[in-house]
């Protein structure tokens, strides 16, 4: 039996240690913190969004990247300050707007296939996730938004996702308790939302069934590779230890750029901080009055998802600022402010901020696939999707792990998604 060591336990770790278990390799899971999914998926926005899935290399993303720029509550805010990583990064982000339409369409396809890869295993598994399957409504303020959407509803049709334009009063009829007053909106019915840390701790026990050798609090110090296998230590000091696998798939998040850097790989991950907030939903009056549907603000970039009867998550922002982590109160304040706006019903008594590094490649697209040793593979660098792409790209490194390790090794130079 083939071993397999995957490093990294959140969402992306965690999926790919399952498909890679149920294609019977001897999978160790290593992941640096106490439990799984505690970093990037421990609070994000819930939403399993096929309809999210435009990318932002687009001229009109970089117009409001500078105009916002001097605004601490900008919905993007880019830190002034330069570093070699920064400038290459979006030099490439720049390099890939010719290809926004194909970006576009490839990743609407991965997301739509990711569905069922998802539910089933969630169903097969028994993982209550609090999942709702009521759609997600986009909404506008304004006609050139609302415009814009409906050219980037094609790019999605292309990608075999139905969305339809929708009228302020049909946008009350989906979601009655919104207030305020909008141009439109649009709406896909077959999206759905659910707590990424709940699945992701579910899954995560269902590998210890499986026989996954899950190894937490063991952070990776140096990760190897040559034509026998791979090698990868945890620890320090007197303290280290190294193993050998056969195999080693990197899903470590931000972290991904560093060792796939050990292993002769460029992944060019940029941390992107986004915010969000848990609103408790204490009382029976909050619990009417927040919204069952889940919404994504096209002004302020926030979205949110309703968890059971008492957890309601805003979430959005995109912090260009390295690896800093800081929960920044002028960054929490408007998701607060969102919230009394338009849901004015909601007690915002009890919310509980959190903030994430959102690992981000240049051109949107996840890097899945083979690296330069034929032994090393990648899943990773998902961006804002990890939760809506997981289950579809952990299946298919799983396949081109069961097909390296079968066949004789060759070279092969890693690729993203679609290439």
């Amino acid at each position: 039996m083939k071993t397999i060591a995957v490093i990294g336990g959140g969402i992306t770790g965690v999926t790919t240690a399952y498909a890679l278990a149920k294609r019977g390799f001897a999978v160790t899971l290593i992941e640096k913190h106490r439990y799984a999914a505690m970093d990037t998926s421990f609070a994000n926005g819930g939403q399993l969004s096929a309809s999210n899935a435009e990318v932002w290399n687009h001229w009109s993303t970089m117009l409001k990247g500078i105009k916002w720029m001097l605004r601490s509550d900008a919905p993007l805010l880019v830190n002034p300050k330069p570093s070699w990583h920064k400038l290459s990064w979006f030099a490439e982000f720049i390099a890939a707007i010719p290809h926004y339409d194909k970006n576009t369409v490839e990743t609407a396809r991965l997301a739509v296939a990711a569905r069922a890869h998802l539910f089933a295993w969630a169903e097969e598994e028994g993982i209550d996730f609090d999942l709702k399957k009521k759609g997600i409504l986009h909404i506008y303020r304004d006609k050139a938004g609302f415009e814009h959407a409906a050219s980037v509803s094609k790019l999605l049709a292309r990608g075999g996702l139905a969305r339809r334009a929708v009228t302020p009063a049909e946008m009350r009829a989906i979601e009655p308790t919104l207030a305020g007053n909008y141009y439109g909106g649009h709406f896909t019915e077959s999206d759905a939302t659910g707590d990424i840390h709940k699945f992701t701790t579910g899954l995560a026990a269902a590998l210890v069934r499986l026989g996954v050798d899950c190894r937490y609090g063991q952070d990776v110090q140096a990760v190897g590779a040559d034509a026998r296998g791979a090698s990868v230590t945890v620890g320090s000091g007197a303290d280290a230890g190294t193993t050998r696998f056969d195999g080693v798939v990197i899903c470590a998040g931000t972290a991904s750029r560093a060792l796939g850097a050990a292993l002769g790989d460029r992944v060019n991950i940029y941390p992107v901080k986004g915010y969000s907030i848990t609103v408790n939903l204490n009382d029976a009056q909050s619990q009417a009055a927040a919204p069952v549907v889940s919404l994504l603000d096209d002004a302020t970039k926030l979205v949110c998802s309703r968890f059971g009867a008492d957890r309601f998550r805003v979430a959005g922002t995109a912090e260009f600022n390295g690896y800093n982590r800081d929960i920044r109160a002028d960054r929490i304040r408007p998701l607060v402010e969102w919230v009394e706006q338009c849901f004015p019903g909601v007690s915002t008594r009890s919310v509980v901020p959190w903030a994430g590094l959102r690992p981000m490649m240049p051109d949107m697209l996840p890097r899945v696939g083979r690296g330069r040793h034929p032994c090393v593979f990648y899943n990773t660098g998902h961006g804002h999707l990890g939760w809506t792409l997981s289950a579809v790209t952990a299946d298919m490194v799983g396949g081109v792990v069961a097909q390296a390790l079968a066949a004789p090794a060759r070279q092969s130079v890693l690729q993203p998604v679609g290439a």
